[in-house]
């Protein structure tokens, strides 16, 4: 069912439990599993845009805190590491691959919410959603320089583009 590289003995060992400890918060590796993808489903999509819509504002405020909480979630689940972990983990799994283009498309539906409350044209609205997307997805893996400029104005630079 799940083929990911968790092995229980070490992670057991890594928490301070015995094997047997462990399957008294797991049934089996396949429940740990899946609660490792739920967890990292609701972290960083859900709770993500409850914090963004708690704090209101219009469109472009939003985006501008959704962006900002993307740029600082660097934790275990919320970092760009567990989300291309995932994705590569999706490419050998059928049943994780169906909950990463379910997180997927509620990304994009969020993102094309936001947008379009300030973008009129639909074709604009998809494409900043998916600049934005696959700058989050991407960014981390593209090693190119910025003459003159820093990664980070580059992409304080591109956050300006998209909100105007």
């Amino acid at each position: 069912m799940w083929a990911v590289a968790v092995r229980i003995e070490p992670l057991a060992q890594v928490l301070g439990v015995t094997k047997g400890g462990f399957y008294g918060f797991f049934k089996n590796r396949d429940v740990l599993l899946a609660e490792i993808l739920d967890t990292w489903e609701r972290e960083t999509t859900e709770a993500l845009i409850d914090q963004v819509e708690t704090a209101g504002g219009d469109g472009r405020t939003k985006l501008d805190r959704l962006f900002t909480l993307v740029a600082s979630g660097d934790g275990l689940m919320t970092g760009a590491a567990a989300d291309l972990a995932i994705r590569e983990w999706a490419r050998r799994d059928e049943q994780v691959a169906v909950q990463l283009k379910r997180v997927d498309n509620r990304r994009m539906d969020y993102l094309r919410a936001l947008f379009g409350e300030f973008c009129a044209d639909e074709e604009d609205v998809e494409v900043r959603s998916l600049l934005v997307f696959s700058l989050r997805i991407g960014s981390p893996l593209i090693a190119a320089e910025h003459p003159g400029r820093s990664r980070k104005d580059v992409l304080e630079l591109t956050r300006q583009w998209l909100l105007r």
